[in-house]
Protein backbone atom coordinates (compact mmCIF):
# COMPACT_ATOMS: atom_id res chain seq x y z
CA UNK A 1 0.00 0.00 0.00
CA UNK A 2 2.97 2.16 1.01
CA UNK A 3 4.89 1.72 -2.43
CA UNK A 4 1.45 2.67 -4.53
CA UNK A 5 0.80 5.65 -2.22
CA UNK A 6 4.66 6.69 -3.31
CA UNK A 7 4.36 5.69 -7.00
CA UNK A 8 1.15 7.82 -7.08
CA UNK A 9 2.69 10.54 -5.68
CA UNK A 10 5.74 10.63 -7.99
CA UNK A 11 3.59 10.50 -10.77
CA UNK A 12 1.60 13.48 -9.57
CA UNK A 13 4.61 15.61 -9.11
CA UNK A 14 5.75 14.59 -12.81
CA UNK A 15 2.84 16.03 -13.87
CA UNK A 16 2.70 18.77 -11.89
CA UNK A 17 6.11 19.48 -12.99
CA UNK A 18 5.59 19.01 -16.49
CA UNK A 19 2.50 21.62 -16.64
CA UNK A 20 4.01 24.21 -14.62
CA UNK A 21 7.27 24.01 -17.46
CA UNK A 22 4.66 23.95 -20.21
CA UNK A 23 3.35 27.56 -18.47
CA UNK A 24 6.46 28.62 -16.37
CA UNK A 25 6.68 31.78 -14.06
CA UNK A 26 9.10 33.92 -13.32
CA UNK A 27 10.60 35.02 -16.33
CA UNK A 28 12.85 38.35 -14.88
CA UNK A 29 15.19 40.34 -16.19
CA UNK A 30 14.01 40.95 -19.92
CA UNK A 31 16.59 43.03 -21.79
CA UNK A 32 15.60 43.90 -25.54
CA UNK A 33 17.56 43.64 -28.49
CA UNK A 34 19.43 47.21 -30.11
CA UNK A 35 17.07 46.03 -33.31
CA UNK A 36 13.94 45.33 -31.34
CA UNK A 37 13.61 41.80 -33.00
CA UNK A 38 14.76 39.35 -29.73
CA UNK A 39 14.64 39.57 -25.82
CA UNK A 40 16.36 38.09 -23.40
CA UNK A 41 15.18 37.03 -20.16
CA UNK A 42 16.56 34.78 -16.88
CA UNK A 43 15.06 31.86 -16.05
CA UNK A 44 15.58 29.24 -13.20
CA UNK A 45 19.07 30.48 -12.85
CA UNK A 46 19.82 30.40 -16.98
CA UNK A 47 19.89 32.77 -19.83
CA UNK A 48 17.38 32.58 -22.36
CA UNK A 49 16.62 34.60 -26.09
CA UNK A 50 12.74 34.22 -28.12
CA UNK A 51 12.17 36.24 -30.65
CA UNK A 52 10.22 39.55 -29.54
CA UNK A 53 7.28 38.40 -32.09
CA UNK A 54 7.41 34.97 -29.55
CA UNK A 55 8.32 31.34 -30.30
CA UNK A 56 10.30 28.70 -28.73
CA UNK A 57 12.68 29.98 -26.25
CA UNK A 58 16.48 29.19 -26.70
CA UNK A 59 18.76 28.98 -23.42
CA UNK A 60 22.47 30.75 -23.73
CA UNK A 61 23.44 29.44 -20.62
CA UNK A 62 22.86 25.95 -19.14
CA UNK A 63 24.82 25.46 -15.90
CA UNK A 64 24.89 24.77 -12.12
CA UNK A 65 25.61 28.48 -11.58
CA UNK A 66 22.91 31.58 -11.63
CA UNK A 67 23.41 33.74 -14.27
CA UNK A 68 21.35 36.66 -14.81
CA UNK A 69 21.33 40.48 -15.77
CA UNK A 70 22.04 40.09 -19.32
CA UNK A 71 22.48 43.52 -20.98
CA UNK A 72 23.20 43.77 -25.07
CA UNK A 73 26.16 45.43 -26.84
CA UNK A 74 25.12 48.34 -29.04
CA UNK A 75 25.51 46.40 -32.19
CA UNK A 76 23.80 43.00 -30.60
CA UNK A 77 27.09 41.06 -31.34
CA UNK A 78 27.47 40.43 -27.81
CA UNK A 79 25.71 39.92 -24.38
CA UNK A 80 27.32 40.24 -21.00
CA UNK A 81 25.68 38.91 -17.66
CA UNK A 82 26.30 37.98 -14.07
CA UNK A 83 27.25 34.77 -13.01
CA UNK A 84 28.13 32.76 -9.73
CA UNK A 85 30.34 29.92 -11.07
CA UNK A 86 32.89 30.57 -8.83
CA UNK A 87 31.14 31.95 -5.65
CA UNK A 88 29.89 35.69 -6.36
CA UNK A 89 28.96 37.06 -9.48
CA UNK A 90 31.32 37.99 -11.91
CA UNK A 91 30.93 40.00 -15.44
CA UNK A 92 30.79 37.20 -18.09
CA UNK A 93 31.12 38.28 -22.23
CA UNK A 94 29.76 35.81 -24.49
CA UNK A 95 28.61 36.25 -28.11
CA UNK A 96 25.10 36.79 -28.89
CA UNK A 97 24.39 33.65 -30.60
CA UNK A 98 26.18 31.81 -28.35
CA UNK A 99 28.46 29.92 -27.40
CA UNK A 100 31.75 30.08 -24.77
CA UNK A 101 31.28 33.02 -21.91
CA UNK A 102 34.60 34.32 -21.15
CA UNK A 103 34.79 36.06 -17.45
CA UNK A 104 36.14 39.37 -17.28
CA UNK A 105 36.12 40.31 -13.67
CA UNK A 106 37.51 38.47 -10.30
CA UNK A 107 36.96 40.26 -7.38
CA UNK A 108 35.71 38.76 -4.27
CA UNK A 109 32.62 40.91 -4.82
CA UNK A 110 29.57 40.83 -6.78
CA UNK A 111 29.36 42.65 -10.05
CA UNK A 112 26.42 42.91 -11.66
CA UNK A 113 26.63 44.93 -15.94
CA UNK A 114 24.84 47.61 -16.62
CA UNK A 115 25.55 48.39 -19.99
CA UNK A 116 27.94 48.41 -23.09
CA UNK A 117 30.39 51.50 -23.90
CA UNK A 118 29.08 53.45 -27.03
CA UNK A 119 31.68 51.64 -28.72
CA UNK A 120 31.49 48.22 -27.57
CA UNK A 121 34.54 47.88 -25.96
CA UNK A 122 33.88 48.01 -22.58
CA UNK A 123 31.21 46.37 -20.33
CA UNK A 124 29.89 49.04 -17.46
CA UNK A 125 29.37 47.28 -13.84
CA UNK A 126 28.28 47.95 -10.56
CA UNK A 127 30.04 47.05 -7.70
CA UNK A 128 30.70 47.77 -3.59
CA UNK A 129 34.72 47.57 -4.39
CA UNK A 130 36.16 50.84 -3.67
CA UNK A 131 35.19 54.60 -2.78
CA UNK A 132 37.09 57.08 -3.54
CA UNK A 133 38.88 59.24 -0.66
CA UNK A 134 36.29 62.02 -1.13
CA UNK A 135 33.32 59.98 -0.55
CA UNK A 136 31.17 61.01 2.31
CA UNK A 137 28.37 58.46 2.08
CA UNK A 138 28.34 55.41 4.88
CA UNK A 139 29.89 52.39 3.35
CA UNK A 140 27.45 49.93 2.75
CA UNK A 141 27.12 46.95 0.15
CA UNK A 142 23.78 49.01 -1.34
CA UNK A 143 25.66 51.79 -2.33
CA UNK A 144 28.05 50.41 -5.02
CA UNK A 145 30.00 51.88 -7.58
CA UNK A 146 30.06 52.17 -11.59
CA UNK A 147 33.06 50.32 -13.27
CA UNK A 148 34.74 49.36 -16.24
CA UNK A 149 36.17 46.43 -17.77
CA UNK A 150 37.61 46.29 -21.09
CA UNK A 151 35.10 43.24 -23.43
CA UNK A 152 38.53 41.17 -23.56
CA UNK A 153 39.45 41.07 -19.84
CA UNK A 154 42.41 43.62 -18.28
CA UNK A 155 42.17 46.32 -15.67
CA UNK A 156 38.97 47.68 -14.26
CA UNK A 157 38.39 51.83 -14.03
CA UNK A 158 35.93 53.18 -11.72
CA UNK A 159 33.58 55.83 -13.45
CA UNK A 160 31.44 57.11 -10.54
CA UNK A 161 32.08 56.35 -7.54
CA UNK A 162 28.26 56.52 -6.39
CA UNK A 163 25.43 54.25 -7.38
CA UNK A 164 24.45 54.08 -10.54
CA UNK A 165 21.69 51.42 -12.08
CA UNK A 166 19.96 50.68 -15.42
CA UNK A 167 22.19 52.46 -17.10
CA UNK A 168 21.92 54.02 -20.50
CA UNK A 169 24.92 55.67 -22.78
CA UNK A 170 24.71 57.86 -25.82
CA UNK A 171 25.97 57.34 -28.82
CA UNK A 172 28.84 59.51 -28.50
CA UNK A 173 29.91 58.39 -25.15
CA UNK A 174 30.28 61.31 -23.45
CA UNK A 175 26.83 61.26 -21.17
CA UNK A 176 24.78 58.68 -19.15
CA UNK A 177 21.61 58.31 -17.69
CA UNK A 178 20.84 55.93 -14.99
CA UNK A 179 18.98 55.29 -11.57
CA UNK A 180 20.64 56.05 -7.82
CA UNK A 181 19.91 54.72 -4.51
CA UNK A 182 19.36 56.63 -1.50
CA UNK A 183 18.68 53.64 0.61
CA UNK A 184 16.90 50.11 0.77
CA UNK A 185 14.29 49.24 -1.97
CA UNK A 186 12.94 46.22 -2.80
CA UNK A 187 13.02 45.78 -6.36
CA UNK A 188 9.88 43.88 -6.48
CA UNK A 189 7.76 45.65 -4.76
CA UNK A 190 5.49 47.83 -6.86
CA UNK A 191 3.96 51.35 -6.71
CA UNK A 192 6.66 51.50 -3.81
CA UNK A 193 6.33 55.54 -2.11
CA UNK A 194 8.55 56.80 0.16
CA UNK A 195 11.36 59.30 0.87
CA UNK A 196 14.51 56.64 -1.00
CA UNK A 197 12.52 55.48 -4.20
CA UNK A 198 14.59 56.08 -7.61
CA UNK A 199 15.15 59.44 -9.57
CA UNK A 200 16.30 59.11 -12.74
CA UNK A 201 20.35 61.17 -12.94
CA UNK A 202 21.99 62.44 -15.99
CA UNK A 203 25.87 63.07 -15.56
CA UNK A 204 28.39 64.25 -18.66
CA UNK A 205 32.29 63.61 -18.72
CA UNK A 206 34.94 63.23 -21.09
CA UNK A 207 35.98 59.98 -22.88
CA UNK A 208 37.85 57.70 -22.02
CA UNK A 209 35.99 58.04 -18.11
CA UNK A 210 37.11 59.34 -15.51
CA UNK A 211 36.20 59.30 -12.07
CA UNK A 212 34.03 62.18 -11.08
CA UNK A 213 32.52 63.00 -7.52
CA UNK A 214 30.80 66.01 -7.98
CA UNK A 215 27.42 66.27 -7.99
CA UNK A 216 24.82 66.35 -11.05
CA UNK A 217 21.19 67.83 -11.07
CA UNK A 218 18.67 65.55 -11.28
CA UNK A 219 16.65 64.40 -14.46
CA UNK A 220 12.92 64.45 -12.10
CA UNK A 221 12.07 63.59 -8.81
CA UNK A 222 9.11 61.85 -8.53
CA UNK A 223 7.75 60.38 -4.73
CA UNK A 224 7.16 56.71 -6.91
CA UNK A 225 9.56 54.30 -7.88
CA UNK A 226 9.81 54.83 -11.66
CA UNK A 227 11.97 52.47 -13.89
CA UNK A 228 14.33 53.61 -16.79
CA UNK A 229 14.30 51.27 -20.32
CA UNK A 230 16.41 51.29 -23.73
CA UNK A 231 16.65 54.54 -25.60
CA UNK A 232 19.82 56.10 -26.72
CA UNK A 233 20.58 59.75 -28.05
CA UNK A 234 17.70 61.79 -27.39
CA UNK A 235 15.38 60.58 -25.29
CA UNK A 236 15.09 58.01 -22.46
CA UNK A 237 11.68 56.31 -22.16
CA UNK A 238 10.60 54.82 -18.82
CA UNK A 239 7.03 53.55 -18.13
CA UNK A 240 5.43 57.09 -18.92
CA UNK A 241 7.44 59.80 -19.80
CA UNK A 242 9.81 60.84 -22.35
CA UNK A 243 13.25 62.57 -21.23
CA UNK A 244 15.26 64.65 -23.37
CA UNK A 245 19.08 63.76 -22.72
CA UNK A 246 19.77 67.51 -22.35
CA UNK A 247 21.45 67.77 -19.00
CA UNK A 248 18.68 67.98 -16.27
CA UNK A 249 16.38 69.20 -18.52
CA UNK A 250 12.88 67.98 -18.70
Amino acid sequence: MLKRILFSGAILFLALNGISNDSPLWLRYPSISPDGNTILFNYKGDIYKVPATGGTAIPLTVSESYEYSAVWSHDGRQIAFASNRYGNFDVYVMPASGGEAERLTFHSTDEIPQTFSADNRFVLFSACRQDVVTNVQYPTGIMSELYRVSVTGGRVSQVISTPAFDVQINSAGNKLIFHDIKGFEDNWRKHHTSSVTRDPMPISFPWPIRPRTEGRPLACRFPEQVRLCGGRDRSILHWYLVFPWEDGAI
